[in-house]
């Protein structure tokens, strides 16, 4: 039997929708290995934002993204010490047939984003709620429905000491978050998640009427 037969109607919906998702040509998209665990079913993606990411024969040299180029798929000469990974993240859509109580639901997305911030910013004690306030807001702005929110905003200081005393403090912010999505239709919330993403990284919002180019690589 084919296996693709196989697989849930609504789960290849989900997968059809995430598809047709128009994210900004600033971030890189691409398929990872979804956590096999976590549910029947799963499709998880792998996202890098770049200082410089526009560059035609852009490859990623770390963060999750990484692992879904080679260079037979994507060829161009590697990342120079000019292109500063602005984020990072993965997004992860699960969905158990039998539906799950904790979920409320048969679908779940699970997100992660990782951004290095300014100092000023990096020490701002209501950072967590603006954080989580960024999802909220790009949910709303996507008229992506959902429900059963739940999420945990992280500061990282990184210190430097010995023969690395002279690099200079770093503040990290992580967002960990994930939320019931009110059908199988995907798309907004990836694009939603997608425009997260570049909130973190510092991009100031896309002028209106300005249409975000597809920039990605979904199997």
């Amino acid at each position: 039997m084919n296996a693709l037969a196989q697989v849930p109607a609504d789960f290849l919906h989900a997968l059809g929708t995430l598809r047709k998702a128009k994210c900004r040509s600033e971030l890189r998209l691409a398929e990872i290995p979804a956590p096999s665990r976590l549910a029947p079913y799963a499709v998880a993606l792998g996202a890098e934002v770049f200082s410089r990411s526009t560059r035609p024969g852009r490859t990623p040299v770390h963060g999750p993204a990484a692992m879904a180029f080679s260079s037979e798929n994507n060829p161009g000469s590697p990342a120079d010490d000019e292109d500063d990974e602005l984020a990072t993240g993965r997004f992860i859509l699960l969905h158990d047939p039998d539906g799950s109580a904790v979920w409320d639901g048969e679908f779940r997305i699970v997100t992660y984003i990782r951004a290095q911030l300014e100092a000023d910013m990096g020490n701002d004690a209501m950072l967590g709620s603006v954080a989580w306030t960024w999802l909220v807001d790009a949910l709303e702005n996507h008229s992506a429905q959902y429900r059963a929110a739940g999420g945990t905003a992280t500061r990282i200081l990184s210190e430097s000491f010995g023969t690395l005393a002279e690099r200079p403090e770093t503040i990290d912010i992580e967002l960990r978050a994930s939320w019931t999505p009110a059908s199988s239709d995907v798309q907004a919330h990836l694009e939603a998640w997608c425009d997260m993403v570049c909130t973190f990284a510092g991009l100031p919002p896309l002028p209106p009427g300005v249409t975000p180019l597809p920039h990605r690589r979904l199997t």
